[in-house]
């Protein structure tokens, strides 16, 4: 955990009330990022989304939730939370589901700041009232049947009474929308029926909205409660009501993503996760990050000879973009830049390595069309002559397929370990420890021998033959097999093919689930 934050020497304190969105992490506008990665404190809500943390790794967490019927920060306790850190000279970012001022008492917040004399800003969020809808295949308004849209929450008075007036509610048609209302929609619904609205008015709740876990309940005003209670809806969750409801099934994009009601486990290397869980998302998955492997350079001072030495090749192969990244830094360390390389050959061992190359203004001679050690290395064994040398700059536990082909066809291989690939299990976050001890995660990816290796290790008493494995490459599946995961191996060794693996293994595997939706 960060260590107490201390006032940035030179500033006054200031607080934002930051709109955390509804759980999607693309919704998160660019103004709440900027200040979540330069604040000192982060005092967040129980229903942010958790990664969202990852964006401030540098502040001190204060965790304030809530739930029904449960505050262990009062209110008025949160209030003197962020005036005193705020008087303290601290930069602080109040994290709030959704919007601030939309039934998220921002306002109670902002007017006790500005009494103490408190700078501070307010950043819309958008709101799930308006988000899970759109989610859902719910249009808020829709000329042909919703002129309006009216939200109202869903929470009773401290009095134990809604306060609604169902009259009023009843005779302005358009869509309501009630927020917090799991617990409260049966009087709702009792009161809006009173009131005279139409039984068979189309209803939804919407459960989770924005987020891989999303569940929408079709029903109508007479039903939706039962239908709810039935299906064990759960807080967050909107109930809505209008003829708007009725274009769901219609306008429904989300749950037509081809890996919704998929739970992966990702298990890469923490600082490598975003291409391929980023990719998982967006077809609609719910990512479990499980990072099993951490990749450890070694201090650049001790590859100053091998840099030195470089030119003597006539190759210098990269087999990861960790690789090329400890490649460059050697170059730095030693004096040099990517003028060094002139002479020798570059040769990459996949798509990825060969663009991080690019970034680094290097173009590759040489990348294999099957991306494995051994293609490389019967690639580079074409272009060579006997007795010359290549330089392995790779992990310290690289692949002997590509090292003994070199050899095999007369070329002289010096394989220099630029970093190490370390098991580190333990490094798995506790509460996607626990989901995948849950039984949650119904895919697992693997991206390397080492991540089969290191997930198997993290989970010892997990059940592996019950857990589809989707891998890399065949050695890579081999490692995963060996640890007794049922294995499919992507057509190709790039992120984009180990994806269309997931799906085609998906599509097999949901034709014999039971569909979520009641």
């Amino acid at each position: 955990m960060p260590t107490e934050a201390r006032p940035t020497q030179g500033t006054s304190g200031s607080v934002a009330l930051v709109g955390a969105g509804p759980g999607d992490l693309g919704l998160l506008t660019r103004r709440a990022a900027e200040l979540l990665g330069r604040c000192d404190v982060v005092v967040y809500d129980r229903l942010i989304n958790d990664e969202l943390l990852g964006l401030c790794p540098q502040a001190r967490r204060v965790y304030v939730g809530k739930r029904v019927a449960c505050h262990p920060v009062p209110q008025h306790e949160i209030n003197q939370i962020l005036v005193r850190e705020g008087l303290a000279g601290r930069r602080v970012v109040r994290l709030k589901g959704g919007d601030p001022y939309i039934f998220g008492r921002g306002g109670e917040e902002a007017r006790e700041l500005a009494a103490a004399g408190v700078p501070f800003e307010v950043v819309p969020g958008v709101t799930s009232a308006v988000a899970a809808l759109s989610y859902a295949g719910i249009p808020a308004t829709d000329r042909t049947c919703a002129a309006s849209v009216h939200f109202v929450t869903g929470h009773r008075r401290e009095n134990g009474e809604l306060g609604m007036d169902f009259d009023a509610l009843a005779r302005v048609g358009g869509t309501l929308v009630f927020m917090m209302a799991v617990s409260t929609t049966p009087e709702i619904t009792r009161g809006l029926l009173a009131a005279g609205m139409d039984p068979s008015t189309p209803a939804a709740m919407v459960e989770r909205g924005t987020t891989a876990r999303q569940r929408r309940v079709d029903a109508t005003l007479a039903t939706v409660a039962d239908a709810s209670r039935d299906a064990g809806v759960a807080s967050p969750a909107i109930l809505v009501v209008g003829e708007v409801c009725a274009l769901a099934e219609t306008l429904d994009w989300y749950d037509k993503l081809p890996l919704r009601g998929l739970t992966v486990a990702v298990t890469r290397p923490a600082d490598r996760m975003g291409t391929l869980t980023r990719h998982l998302r967006e077809l609609g998955a719910d990512v479990i990050e499980a990072p099993c492997i951490e990749t450890r350079p070694v201090p650049s001072e001790t590859l100053v000879g091998t840099i030195e030495g470089l030119r003597e090749h006539a190759w210098v192969v990269l087999t990861s973009t960790v690789g090329v990244r400890c490649l460059f830094d050697a170059l730095h360390c030693a004096g040099r830049d990517a003028r060094w390389l002139a002479g020798v050959g570059v040769a990459a061992i996949g798509s990825a390595t060969a663009d991080e190359l690019r970034r680094h203004q290097i173009e590759p001679d040489l990348v294999p069309d099957v991306f494995d050690g051994a293609h490389l290395a019967a690639d580079i064994a074409a272009r060579s002559r006997a007795g010359e040398r290549v330089l392995l700059f790779r992990s310290a536990i690289g692949s002997p397929e590509l090292s003994e082909g070199l050899v095999q066809a007369g070329l002289v291989v010096d394989d220099v370990a630029c970093y190490e690939t370390v098991l580190v299990g333990d490094a798995v976050d506790e509460h996607e420890r626990a989901r995948i001890e849950a039984g949650d995660a119904l895919l697992v990816t693997f991206t390397s021998a080492s991540t089969a290796d290191g997930f198997a290790k993290a989970f010892p008493e997990l059940d592996a033959a019950n857990l589809p494995a989707v891998c890399i490459g065949p050695m890579c599946a081999a490692a995963a097999r060996a640890h007794g995961f049922s294995c499919e191996v992507s057509a190709r060794a790039t992120i984009d093919s180990l994806v269309e693996a997931v799906v085609a293994r998906w599509r097999e595997l949901r034709g014999s689930m039971v569909p979520e939706r009641p």
